[in-house]
């Protein structure tokens, strides 16, 4: 895209229709949605989570883009409605990149559409995306992730503290912690021998400032991605535009992240499945999205391996693999956290459905990613899995009855009162060996055994 396309669209933030955002929510989402959901006639099936029938694919995709032809986008800045017609939408997906590289040199890797069922591996892209982090184990985490072979590509957590003061949104903090993130980053990349790697960062960057503290001869290079959000539910802020400008002329890729949810404005699975396809149609142009992060998440549950939210990854994945070719990346955030073997099932079981549909792997987001309870040794299961389903050639029936079977080893974690979050990475892992204690070590074992038993050749 053009700068002056892109400045052209940012000038509707302030042309556009003035509107509450409570008018937007309910006129523009909620009620249209509705209506949608009822004319194409969806539904879904919680026993069939990777649905194969073309219409239903082809019926969501239609929905999303009459969707954001009427809803447009809403500007939280500056309470305006950003408008799109049907040709921008439709030339927009025409223009989704196919391809993408990552990284650099000998480390480099090619992010591709992925077809439905394909046996080319998922990209693996590994860390504990964005969760807070403290310092004082923060390059150890990292460092856990980034030595695992079967990782492709890096992001990490968001630094809570620097030197020990609390990091808060655009503060001189805010700015530390971008800088100092890139900076362990960046150390563990060369400690695993593998400093060209590709990364998914600013992950400490809260608003657009510590997306500026981002750039910088060391830092953020124009092979590595930041976030772009686009907010609950179709809407975004001017902050979220200026980032997408700094990436401007090679700064960084854009990867666009919605989090739409599953029983919120969108309704339940299927209207939520309608309301993420047309955020990611929206981030085409307002974020001028260079891939999209597929990150459902559940009004109560939040994890993205509840039922509603696989279906709608599985959907996603499916309609961006054959409708719209589309480069996605689906987000693993499980509800459990480390050393329960609930994290260890939530994490196959949503690998192996974002797989077969045609997504790429990123996470793990453990303990709904708001605790510092990820480990790289679920992060080796996700890469295990996600590449033994792609070369076995498995099929998205086989697929679903093993993940119907994984559900009922872990389902009931959302029924427990204070959730199944397990213990802080430091209790996982020997810090000194950065490697899983002998506990952690042998559920991991234990629960690959049970996965070759239910069909993943691994």
């Amino acid at each position: 895209m053009k700068h002056a396309e892109f400045l052209a669209l940012c000038a509707r933030a302030h042309t556009g229709a003035a509107c509450k955002k409570s008018d937007f929510d309910m006129e523009r989402v909620v009620e249209p949605v509705m209506d949608l959901v009822e004319e194409y006639g969806l539904d879904w099936d919680r026993q069939d989570l990777i649905p194969t029938d073309e219409r239903v694919l082809r019926s969501i995709y239609d929905a999303a883009v009459g969707l954001l032809e009427q809803a447009g986008v809403f500007n939280i800045t500056t309470n305006r409605i950003m408008r799109l017609s049907r040709g921008e939408i439709e030339r927009g997906a025409a223009n989704m990149k196919r391809s993408l590289v990552m990284g650099e040199g000998k480390d480099a890797v090619t992010l591709r559409v992925r077809k439905i069922e394909d046996v080319r591996p998922p990209v693996i892209w590994a860390g504990n995306p964005g969760c807070p982090t403290p310092e004082r184990f923060f390059y150890e985490n990292v460092l856990a992730s980034a030595k695992e072979p079967v990782v492709d590509l890096l992001t990490c957590g968001s630094l809570a503290d620097v030197d020990g003061f609390s990091v808060t949104p655009d503060s001189p903090g805010e700015v530390l912690a971008v800088r100092r993130e890139l900076r362990y980053v960046r150390r563990a990349l060369d400690a695993v021998g593998r400093p060209g790697m590709g990364l998914l960062t600013a992950q400490s960057a809260v608003t657009e400032v510590g997306d500026y503290a981002a750039v910088g001869e060391g830092r953020m290079r124009g092979c590595d991605a930041h976030l772009i959000a686009i907010f609950n539910e179709l809407a975004m802020d001017n902050g979220n535009l200026v980032r997408a400008a700094n990436a401007l002329d090679g700064g960084a890729r854009n990867a666009s992240l919605a989090c739409t949810m599953v029983g919120g404005l969108g309704g339940d699975a299927p209207g939520a499945a309608v309301v993420m396809v047309a955020s990611m149609l929206a981030a085409n142009l307002f974020g001028m999205a260079d891939y999209h992060l597929c990150h459902p998440i559940h009004i109560r549950n939040v994890a993205t391996t509840e039922r509603g939210c696989l279906w709608v990854q599985a959907v996603v994945c499916q309609i961006f693999s054959t409708i719209a070719p589309g480069i996605v990346v689906c987000d693993i955030w499980p509800a459990s956290g480390a050393l329960t073997k609930e994290l260890l099932y939530e994490t196959a079981a949503n690998s192996i459905l974002a797989t077969v549909a045609g997504g790429h792997l990123e996470g793990v987001g453990a303990a709904n990613g708001n605790r510092p309870n990820g480990t790289g040794l679920e992060v080796r299961l996700m890469g295990e899995v996600g590449k033994t389903v792609a070369a076995q050639g498995m099929t998205r029936k086989e697929a679903n009855e093993i993940v119907l079977r994984l559900l009922e080893r872990y389902e009931h974690v959302f029924a427990e009162k204070d959730g199944n979050p397990g213990v802080a990475f430091d209790e996982a892992y020997d810090l000194a060996a950065v490697e899983p204690v002998p506990a952690w070590q042998r559920m991991y074992d234990e629960v690959r055994r049970e996965l070759i038993e239910l069909g993943v050749r691994l």
